[in-house]
């Protein structure tokens, strides 16, 4: 008798085991998919921030030209204000 009683309790062990293993196995597999969802949502984001942010280069003056109109308005000020004298 104590053979099938020890033959028992290992069986019950080693499917506690076993549910043990499934439930953590199944509980990765959650945050793996979790993750890999907030990895998407990452990628889809910074694809859509990289958007904006050339669409905003796009439409900004550059500084320089910008520099160059400037100075072209103040001589021909200049120049108008020297020639009407």
């Amino acid at each position: 008798m104590s053979t099938h009683s020890g033959h028992s309790t290992s069986v019950d062990e080693l499917a506690e085991l076993r549910r043990r293993l499934e439930v953590g196995m199944a509980h990765m597999d959650g945050q793996l998919a979790l993750l890999a969802q907030r990895g998407e949502q990452t990628e889809r984001e910074l694809t859509e921030t990289a958007g904006r942010v050339a669409a905003l280069e796009h439409l900004r003056w550059p500084l320089p030209a910008l520099t160059v109109l400037t100075a072209m308005g103040a001589l021909s000020l200049a120049v108008w204000q020297a020639l009407g004298r």
